[in-house]
């Protein structure tokens, strides 16, 4: 909706959408007598839009002009029928409310999802998880029935049963599933006008729709807490072995283990995770509608909210605390790999300082060898030079200078050896000098 802006403010540009947001899903307003029928249809985002295309379809059928583009709510009205199509997080929800009757006795022969086109519904794309009756009737112009035959509406199985609204209203349901495949809900209007009555049916049909949708994760907790319990006695086995420091033990065998186990845990936060996390926002939902619902007890039966606290309540539980154990089992795992990476790197150090010791005593060996080669070396390149320094002094003497020359080359060698020595050692020391330089 476009809003004059007389004052030339600055708007925010979602300020319209902001406003719009809270009346995007208004109350239903429903007269005494009428039948309601609610279907809540899982679907991925691809799904929703072919689902938004086969809801189209439904107003073509009925000779209207379908939608431009998907909404948070969408509705239409035929006659005496409305069909609201409502896109959550992760499903569709239809609600068909028939206000124009015929209405027999029986509240659940006849059913609003009988007054849509039988091939249409059953071409729905999805899912199905929520699918119930609502049957509302007008205790101000007929006299409720007895216990026994509105047992008969439920098909003979166990009433749950309260007095909403401070008694304004009769409510029964089974909490289970019929001959048609759905579940049933009958209302005895007492005392409440049409607002108020279209409110507490769109709290009665979020406490089933959600509860169901709560339960979703159930089968996930039990499959996963089984398998939980055998991951724990692996990590407490694992956890014994690095406490006992005289076991001989494989250390890269064990960190492999506990990097499997871990690949494990974080694969199943990923698939439960979410799961768990809309199963509790569903349960806060479901006590909230509830709490809204101002049930008084009728003789015998239990109110919804103590079926729903006795029953419900315990199956949250079970997914809250398999997400718990999760969370501790991959904090715990994570711990004990800190351990033994510990352990890893301190073995790793330890054989790192073997081998620098063992590196350092060949260092020593061959230092002792190398001056063992350099005084063989001055050896023989003294050897060799004094053969050079003989043919030169025979040279010399052979040109007519006359000298001893036994007594020269004797003298000679002290002389190239000292000479050989100094040079060795010289040069050795411009090495050592060029390594600490590095």
């Amino acid at each position: 909706m476009t809003t004059t802006n007389p004052y030339q403010l600055s708007i925010h540009p979602q300020r319209d959408a902001l406003y719009a947001e809270l009346h995007s899903r208004q109350f239903q307003v429903i007269k005494s007598p009428s039948r309601v029928s609610y279907l809540a249809i899982m679907l991925d985002s691809e799904g929703k839009l072919a689902d938004f295309l086969h809801f189209c379809d439904l107003f073509r059928r009925y000779g209207l002009v379908p939608p431009a583009e998907d909404g948070a709510c969408l509705e239409f009205e035929v006659n005496d029928i409305r069909i609201r199509r409502e896109t959550h997080s992760e499903f569709v929800s239809y609600l068909v409310i028939n206000e124009g009757g015929p209405f027999l006795r029986d509240p659940f022969a006849t059913t609003s999802l009988q007054t849509l086109p039988p091939n249409w519904v059953a071409n729905m794309v999805g899912v199905v998880v929520a699918a119930f009756h609502l049957a509302v009737e007008d205790a101000r112009e007929q006299v409720e029935p007895e216990l026994a035959e509105v047992k008969s509406f439920f098909e003979g199985m166990r009433l749950v049963g309260s007095q909403p609204q401070s008694g304004d209203a009769q409510l029964w349901t089974s909490f289970q599933l019929h001959s048609d495949g759905c579940g049933r809900f009958l209302v005895y209007n007492r005392n409440m006008s049409d607002s108020q009555l279209g409110r507490m049916v769109r709290r009665i049909i979020e406490i089933e729709s959600y509860r169901l949708i709560a339960l979703l994760g159930l089968p996930m907790a039990r499959e996963y807490s089984r398998q939980l319990s055998s991951m724990d006695d692996k990590l407490a086995s694992m956890t014994s072995l690095l406490s006992e420091n005289t076991l001989k033990q494989d250390e890269p065998e064990l960190l492999a283990k506990l990097i499997d186990m871990a690949a494990w845990v974080e694969d199943a936060r990923a698939k439960c995770t979410y799961r768990f996390s809309a199963t509790i926002a569903y349960h806060e939902l479901v006590l909230k509608r509830l709490q809204e619902l101002k049930e008084d007890e009728v003789s015998g039966h239990l109110t919804l909210t103590e079926f729903m606290t006795r029953r419900l309540t315990p199956a949250v539980r079970t997914c809250k605390t398999t997400n718990e154990h999760l969370e501790s089992l991959s904090t715990r795992i994570d711990r004990v790999s800190d351990m033994m990476r510990t352990k890893v790197e301190m073995s790793i150090q330890a054989q790192n300082q073997h081998l620098l010791a063992s590196m350092d005593r060949r260092s020593k060996i061959q230092l002792a060898m190398q001056h063992t080669v350099e005084g063989l070396s001055v050896a023989a390149i003294s050897y060799y030079s004094v053969g050079l320094v003989k043919h030169l002094i025979e040279a010399v003497y052979e040109q007519g200078v006359s000298f001893d020359k036994s007594l020269v080359v004797g003298l000679s060698v002290p002389l190239i050896v000292g000479g050989v020595w100094f040079t060795t050692r010289r040069i050795h020391k411009g090495f050592l000098k060029l390594a600490k330089g590095q």
